[in-house]
């Protein structure tokens, strides 16, 4: 499986160079071989020890295609049985010894006689002994040792594959991955720089650029991608075909791994590259990805052909966007004191072109919103100030967005939100934090609280927090009432003296003096109004304005209650004269005439005039003239009666035998026991009162002027029916005390 790319057909020529580098001498290494040691013990047989390998090794190299007149020098064996003396011979076996490699079999110098490639042959395995000259007896076991080939750059890079013919989409982005070139290289890429291949194009520019460095994918992204957004798609080929070509993409590892990220789309088996995070081309220019596509469904029978998946690099380019200006801070607070003048500054913003370009950038105040027209700002500096003198009372807090763009650009525009706060002035005095209806009792005692009062300051709690309360009253001392701080932003409103009277005064006025503790300090001064009201023994408000319209005449209680009673005497007397009036003119009425000419059966004689003879809805006189006539009880026509009268029997009589008079005297006595009907005809005299009582008058006409201690409070004891007379004994009570 190969990682490739989809592209374009466009002819591009690739150049590879060659990095050389100048090599030293071979590196010569020296084999060093101890003596055997051997011990003779008289009368013992010889014995012979393990003998101890004494060779200590370099590794030898020799350097690839020599093309000089004499031997490669290569390096040399020791043995510490040679001790210069000729006796030692070094012998050489192995790979290319005596054709390749040649040894002195004296001093242990070894040499190479041909040129060597190290594409053709890496390295030789050779075997060295040393031997005494004269007996050929080895005076150390042969040791092994390898001569390897040191690489030069003698190879050119070659291209795998070729010639390319690829594709690409119209309109693509810059920085579209379009094709991946692999080029190999003979060299040993484990030494030096021979192997190390470098790309450049030679043809094709500026349309397409390769990387010179790596064998890897390579994919251009703005840095004004957005989040979330698709940036680049790669694809690796495989040969099989169906489920088993299937693979998913997994980003390994990487600068990148945690700004992209990448998915599979499974029908056409593509690795989907998405943006996790804003870039920025200021901060950094390019990342790095490892990605690898590995296969999905594996097959154990074939697993000693895997593994079934690649690896390649993707470098990500970022490109670099015109960006607006960007303020140094997310969002300002500034304060400004109330009351300042018009122009004073409040702050500054500052905003830079985050460009390499570095443009310079100028701010302005759009004027969106009311309050925007309330500052200005430098087009050069970005200092806000004030356009017009502030309240902290009516607004504390202004809220305006600064916009900044570059001079180059005035398209590029960003804004930040500057909060503005207004500080506190002490320029408002404390005041009570409301309307007190305040009252005192008639009975109340000296020292009595009747009220706490507060107050409030506009201002904020540094200009404000304590207050101080006294009495606005001058030098003279308020003999009906005090005040008292109580040190905690309260103050009680307090009685000097026992007993107040409405009927004297029933309203006080206290001034109060209120400061803050502000600087400077302010004040004002209030005025309390307090009503004198009845009160029950609990405290309880029973009556503040009954009798209020007497008090002006100036009279006592004692006098107000006589002429009351006056009132009521006069009263009473002229109702009964009324109704002795309208009594005795419904009793007087005119004789009957009764006449055997006047055949009208409706006759009705009084001294009111009525409608004249038409007039029959006055009275019945039927009843008069046919008693039987009146079995049927008839009842009055200007009253109605609530209970109904039993009826009553007469016994049955001719008209011929009817006594009048009799008759009237039957009807009026029927008449003054009829219960639905007032006596009209009847008056009660009621101005007799009796002999005097041998106890003497109990009417309090008589006590006006009399003096007494007694004491009346328990009179509010007796309940609702002798609150009047408490309250009236009460008022007396007080005027003599005052």
């Amino acid at each position: 499986m190969r990682i490739t790319s989809t592209s374009c057909i466009c002819p591009v020529l690739f150049c590879l160079c060659f990095v050389q580098r100048c090599y030293g001498a071979a590196h010569h290494g020296s084999i060093k071989v101890t003596r055997n040691q051997t011990k003779h013990i008289e009368g013992e047989t010889e014995v012979h020890h393990r003998p101890k390998r004494g060779w200590v090794w370099n590794q030898f190299f020799v350097l690839e295609e020599h093309m000089g007149p004499d031997p490669q020098y290569v390096g040399k064996l020791h043995s510490n049985s040679d001790k210069g003396d000729g006796s030692v011979k070094y012998i050489l076996t192995g790979e290319g010894a005596g054709t390749i490699f040649i040894i002195d079999d004296t001093t242990g110098d070894i040499h190479s006689t041909k040129s060597l490639d190290r594409e053709q042959k890496t390295h030789y395995v050779l075997h060295a002994q040393a031997i005494d000259r004269r007996t050929n007896k080895p005076l150390e076991p042969e040791s092994e040792f390898i001569i390897k080939v040191q690489d030069i750059n003698d190879n050119a890079p070659k291209f795998t594959d070729g010639p390319y013919i690829v594709t690409v989409p119209e309109m693509s982005e810059m920085g579209t991955s379009v094709l991946q070139v692999t080029a190999t290289d003979a060299d040993d890429p484990t030494y030096g720089n021979s192997a190390r291949v470098v790309y450049s194009i030679l043809q094709g520019q500026p349309y397409f650029s390769v990387d010179p460095k790596t064998e890897h994918y390579q994919l251009y992204v703005p840095e004004s991608a957005q989040v979330g957004s698709a940036v680049g798609k790669i694809k690796a080929n495989d040969a099989d075909t169906g489920s088993n070509a299937d693979m998913k993409y997994t980003i390994i590892n990487g600068d990148g791994a945690g700004v992209f990220s990448i998915s599979t789309d499974k029908e056409t088996r593509e690795g989907i590259i998405s943006l996790k995070k804003p870039l920025n081309y200021e901060k950094k220019k390019s990342y790095t990805l490892n990605i690898e596509g590995a296969n999905t469904h594996l097959d154990f029978r074939f697993s000693h052909l895997g593994p079934f998946k690649d690896v390649t690099m993707l470098k990500i380019i970022v490109g670099d966007v015109d960006e607006p200006p960007l303020f140094t801070m997310p969002s300002y607070v500034m304060d400004v004191y109330e009351n300042a003048k018009i122009g004073t500054a409040v702050g500054t913003v500052t905003a830079q072109d985050p460009d390499t370009a570095n443009s310079l950038v100028r701010y302005f105040i759009e004027h969106n919103t009311e309050e925007d027209r309330y500052f200005t700002i430098d087009a050069n500096t970005g200092t806000v100030k004030t356009a017009k003198i502030f309240d902290r009372e009516e607004t504390p807090w202004y809220n305006i967005t600064v916009a900044a763009s570059e001079i180059d650009n005035p398209g590029l525009v960003s804004h930040v939100p500057v909060g503005v706060r207004v500080l506190d002035v002490n320029d408002n005095p404390p005041e009570l934090a409301r309307e007190y209806d305040i009252v005192v009792c008639e009975n109340a005692k000296p020292g009595q609280v009747i009220q706490t009062i507060t107050a409030t300051d506009k201002d904020n709690s540094a200009n404000g927090a304590r207050f101080h309360f006294s009495l606005d009253e001058g030098p003279s001392l308020n003999p009906n009432f005090t005040l008292r701080d109580n040190e905690d932003n309260t103050a009680s409103i307090l009685t000097r003296r026992r007993k107040y009277s409405r009927t004297t005064q029933d309203i006080y006025y206290l001034p109060v003096l209120i400061s803050d503790g502000g600087v400077p300090p302010l004040s004002s001064s209030s005025t309390l109004t307090i009503r004198v009201c009845a009160c029950e023994r609990d405290g309880r408000v029973r009556t503040c304005h009954a009798e209020a319209f007497l008090s002006s005449a100036g009279l006592s209680t004692g006098a107000l209650i006589a002429i009351l009673l006056c009132v009521v005497i006069l009263l009473v007397f002229s109702l009964a004269i009324v109704v002795l009036f309208i009594t005795l003119r419904r009793s007087k009425k005119e004789p009957l005439i009764i006449s055997e000419e006047d055949v009208r059966e409706n006759v009705v004689t009084y001294d009111d005039e009525g409608g004249g003879e038409e007039d029959t809805e006055a009275f019945d006189i039927t009843a008069l003239r046919n008693p039987s006539s009146a079995e049927e009880l008839k009842y009055r026509r200007d009253i109605r009666p609530e209970v109904k009268p039993a009826p009553r029997h007469h016994r049955s009589s001719s008209l011929d035998s009817v006594d009048v008079q009799e008759f009237i005297k039957q009807r009026l006595a029927e008449a003054d026991l009829d219960p639905s009907v007032p006596p009209y005809d009847s008056l009660q005299t009621y101005a007799y009162e009796g002999h005097r009582s041998e106890a003497g008058s109990i009417s309090s006409l008589d006590s006006v002027t009399t003096h007494s201690d007694q004491d009346y409070n328990y009179l509010g004891d007796w309940g609702p029916e002798f609150k009047k007379l408490a309250e009236l004994y009460g008022e007396i009570e007080s005027e003599r005390t005052t």
